[in-house]
């Protein structure tokens, strides 16, 4: 991995990497159906992103190429492989709801001129061939002018349907309902809604495959932490404005028939081609490289994984013409299981809530192996399936049943009813997983045979000791021979904790974020009540 950026394009390749025309379309989906509280399901994770600035440098001392690689430095091959497998999963999810927003953004801005089935199989076939030619090289340069190009059109629009509603005081005045414009919305986004799906995407944002890079490609740590940190907050700005093109979509298209994640097309459709003859293909220009960028860095990413970290482990000493046949091969399977997710997805709010639910499952075992020492390769297993079947205990009609029969369910609001059906309402669900995930991860390290004292000391080790200027290392999460090991200060000395005692620079950069997630929800929150 190179590791040769700056703070500029750490920013940007944080920005563009992690920004994609489906989270548009997932905003602007639900602030249409919800109001102004449908910000939330990309502002889950703001109040992660200060803690942006403490993992980052972490993750760059790892000295590691991918997230298996500090699993297995940390435990062993097998959790490496589980890590690989779910890692995998999770980008297969990935892969299909950005193909599923990016299709219907086309459909609707085309007017239906391109369904949006022929429109997932198009762009399939451009990213499998724009991957293939240009790798993760070609990803990173993309990355970079998409992200200019969002920023762009995400404020473009708005001022456009603002103004064809009677900017926010038309939106008051058409809107009623006081909970569609208010941040926080008890009949579902409510504050214990907001803080379960934070805190769950914390736990998960460490295992993300893609955050190694965000982290890890800047020339020090320092990069690594502007990049991550700043990146984002440029990416909760743009939140702002796909919000406030739902909310405004709803007096927009009043008495219409729209789907809700048609919204941000059907806006780009009606004012784009108004304000420049081309303008419109340059906005779905900038759409297909936010999907060529992700979605074949997806596809390399889970062939590197499941062909270094599971295959290898099993076929051993082959010529690496070999491996490199079974890396395609396996992109291949991962294409086609993220093309048909994205087919049989019914929209992309349900896609994005199943990501939601996929990537803590090895966080919790991150965050245990990273805090306890005596968290063991048993207990790593255990915390990763516990969470599974929890979360398809939560999905089965006995046990909704169960928990609506119970006492305090109703107070509590554990249940909610959907077209569908009732259901575990979705922070529940994600307090019952996390919960019993954590619980048996602890109880079963208790009982089974720790990792290696040796392999623990070089594990914590990597983690204590700073990127020196121009450093290499033999492999992955090893230190340079000449290396100087800090003495160990955690907060809780004498046991089995491994809390590092933050430096200055952690804490002052952390206060900062926060201070910028203050100043970004007070401004929306003066901008939608003035």
């Amino acid at each position: 991995m190179p590791r040769r950026f700056g703070k500029a394009m750490m920013i940007m390749f944080s920005f563009g990497a992690g920004t994609h025309s489906d989270q548009a379309v997932s905003v602007a989906s639900k602030s249409f159906t919800n109001g102004l509280s449908g910000i939330w399901y990309q502002w889950l994770w703001l109040p992660v992103t200060p803690f942006y600035w403490l993992i980052a440098p972490v993750f760059r001392r790892f000295r590691a190429i991918t997230t298996a690689d500090v699993f297995q430095a940390r435990f062993n091959p097998s959790v490496a492989m589980l890590y690989a497998l779910v890692g995998t999963l999770s980008l297969m999810v990935t892969t299909g709801v950005m193909l599923k927003g990016s299709s219907e953004v086309i459909s609707a801005s085309t007017q239906g001129l391109l369904s949006a089935n022929l429109a997932i199989a198009i762009m399939t076939v451009i990213f499998v061939i724009y991957g293939v030619a240009g790798g993760l090289g070609a990803a990173i340069v993309t990355d970079f002018i998409q992200g200019i190009l969002t920023i762009i059109f995400s404020f473009l629009l708005l001022p456009l349907v603002l103004n064809a509603v009677g900017g926010l005081h038309g939106i008051k005045q058409a809107i009623l309902d006081p909970q569609m414009l208010s941040l926080v919305a008890p009949a579902e986004i409510g504050l214990f809604y907001i803080v379960v799906i934070a805190f769950n995407g914390l736990v998960g944002i460490v295992t993300q495959p893609h955050t190694m890079g965000n982290c890890a490609a800047g020339k020090t740590e320092t990069e690594g932490r502007v990049g991550w940190m700043c990146g984002n907050i440029i990416k909760r700005i743009c939140t702002v404005a796909w919000c406030l093109t739902g909310v405004a979509a709803i007096v927009y298209f009043a008495g219409k028939d729209v789907e809700p994640d048609k919204v941000f097309g059907a806006v780009a459709g009606d004012f784009l081609p108004k304000i420049l003859p081309g303008i419109l293909g340059i906005f779905l220009a900038a759409v297909l490289a936010s999907v060529m960028s992700s979605c074949d860095a997806f596809m390399l990413s889970s062939s590197a994984l499941v062909t270094e970290n599971v295959y290898k482990f099993f076929v051993r000493d082959r010529a690496q013409k070999h491996y490199i046949l079974v890396g395609r091969i396996i992109s291949v399977l991962v294409v086609a299981g993220g093309v048909a997710f994205a087919y049989g997805l019914p929209n992309v709010v349900e896609g994005l809530e199943i990501f939601w639910r996929i990537t803590p499952m090895m966080g919790i075992v991150f965050w245990l192996g990273l805090f306890w020492r005596r968290t063991t390769v048993l207990g790593a297993w255990a915390a990763a399936l516990t969470g599974f079947a929890v979360l398809w205990l939560t999905t089965q009609s006995f046990f909704i049943s169960f928990v609506a029969g119970c006492p305090t369910a109703q107070s509590l609001r554990c249940i909610m009813q959907k077209p569908s059906g009732p259901e575990i309402y979705l922070p529940w669900q994600m307090v019952f997983y996390l919960t019993a995930g954590t619980l048996a991860g602890i109880l079963v390290s208790l009982l089974t045979k720790p990792v290696a004292a040796e392999k623990l000391d070089n594990f914590y080790a990597l983690i204590r000791t700073p990127i020196a200027p121009g450093e290499k290392v033999p492999a992955p999460c090893t230190l340079p021979p000449d290396a100087v090991i800090p003495e160990k200060r955690v907060i809780f000395p004498n046991t089995s904790l491994e809390i590092m005692v933050p430096s200055l620079t952690s804490i002052l950069g952390f206060l900062a974020g926060w201070a910028a997630v203050a100043v970004i929800i007070s401004a929306v929150y003066l901008i939608t009540t003035l």
